[in-house]
């Protein structure tokens, strides 16, 4: 649908960078507050022994969900608990050698203040994310972690948009340091993102998707090329491995091979051995390579299929470019 363009006295994309500046400045800002409380609370973190939970009201709750998603898909076990529901009952899911982040710009959330004794009961660790350290909450904190005097965005000074994007990119900057600390990988990472496109180019291998037992197309190098053939259009691969009596690989013949070879002599003979056509030496590949590498190394020698070979030579599966193409890794 196309909407008429009303000319508006209002210049939106000057509002728009004006943002971004107050934004980045409270950035810069926030650079500045970063020192040895920072560091402070990473080993806290790093000690901890249950889990690193987050809470926070409002807006600063949003921000605490997001926090906990990153912390927990980086290697540090994390979940956000809503202060409001925390003190009907949710504040059971906090226990002995857990480590709590309470977030609130202002540093006085009346929803966590109203936890805080029984926080201190239990012995729990508390980091806070606010403006200043001079509210209640970075008062009582172990650990109090400030955000700086940034200028809000909004116009009125009351929606948090400064602050709210300084404790994300705080948060952000706490979970990196502790990803770097831990030595977290990327099949780290793809272990917790299973059904992701990463954790299917970091997970896959080959094993996972070649084709095995009786989908393998194999024959012996004396088969005659009649049945060479209906074992090609049988096991549907497009190819044959051509295999001695212990599943050596000796070779394969293709259906690329067959339009070749009737090319060249219009016509053959299908009583003629695959030992006289096959091509020797194939490519293989080893059933531990990630599939995102077989993918690769196909593209780069520009053929469609490898043979899946042991470090004995023998034959134990195929797997081509469709295979991987259909499992995501492309």
């Amino acid at each position: 649908m196309n909407f008429p363009h009303t000319p508006s006295p209002l210049d939106f994309q000057k509002v728009a960078k004006e943002t971004i500046e107050i934004e980045k400045n409270a950035l810069d800002i926030l650079t500045s507050q970063i020192d040895d409380r920072f560091s402070r609370a990473c080993e806290i973190i790093l000690q901890c022994k249950g889990r690193l939970v987050i809470t926070g009201m409002g807006k600063s709750g949003h921000i605490g969900r997001k926090m906990a998603a990153t912390f927990a898909s980086t290697g540090t076990p994390s979940f956000f608990m809503h202060p409001g529901e925390a003190g009907h009952g949710d504040l059971g899911m906090l226990v002995k050698g857990d480590v709590l982040i309470a977030i609130s710009n202002s540093g006085k959330s009346d929803e966590i203040m109203m936890l805080m004794p029984l926080i201190k009961h239990v012995g729990i660790p508390l980091i806070t994310i606010s403006a200043n350290d001079t509210g209640p909450m970075p008062q009582n904190a172990d650990v109090a972690l400030t955000l700086g005097a940034a200028q809000e965005a909004c116009p009125l000074g009351l929606a948090p948009t400064s602050s709210t994007t300084a404790t994300l990119v705080l948060g952000d900057a706490l979970a990196v340091a502790l990803l770097e600390a831990r030595g977290f990988t990327s099949d780290d990472f793809a272990r917790s993102h299973p059904a992701g496109a990463l954790g299917k180019r970091l997970l896959l291998h080959v094993k996972h998707l070649m084709h095995t037992a009786d989908e393998l197309p194999k024959v012996r190098p004396e088969t005659p090329m009649n049945q060479v053939l209906y074992e090609i259009s049988n096991k549907r691969l497009g190819l044959t491995t051509v295999v001695d009596e212990h599943d050596t690989l000796l070779g394969i013949f293709t259906d690329g091979d067959l339009r070749r070879l009737i090319d060249r002599q219009q016509g053959f003979d299908v009583t003629r051995p695959v030992a006289e056509v096959m091509t020797k030496q194939p490519a293989t590949i080893d059933a531990d390579i990630r599939a995102v590498d077989a993918l690769e190394q196909l593209r780069d020698k520009k053929i469609n299929q490898f043979v899946v070979t042991d470090s004995d030579n023998k034959v134990i599966g195929v797997i081509g470019m469709h295979d991987l193409i259909a499992a995501g890794v492309a």
